[in-house]
């Protein structure tokens, strides 16, 4: 199951720098995580400052 971006997103960008697979992009007003291409690392999870990406 791929991982999501909920609203306590702080549109920092920290993840999408770190997703090996270039899952995740700016949406309207916080990231987004593209489910057919995430391959649950959790990479983005663990480098989130605000813990705003969970597992969906």
């Amino acid at each position: 199951m791929a991982y999501v971006i909920t609203d306590e997103c702080l549109s920092c960008g920290t993840c999408e720098g770190e997703c090996p697979v270039s899952a995740i992009s700016e949406g309207d007003g916080k990231y987004e995580i593209n489910a057919d291409e995430c391959v649950d690392c959790g990479t983005c999870a663990g480098v989130c400052p605000a813990e705003a990406i969970v597992e969906g």
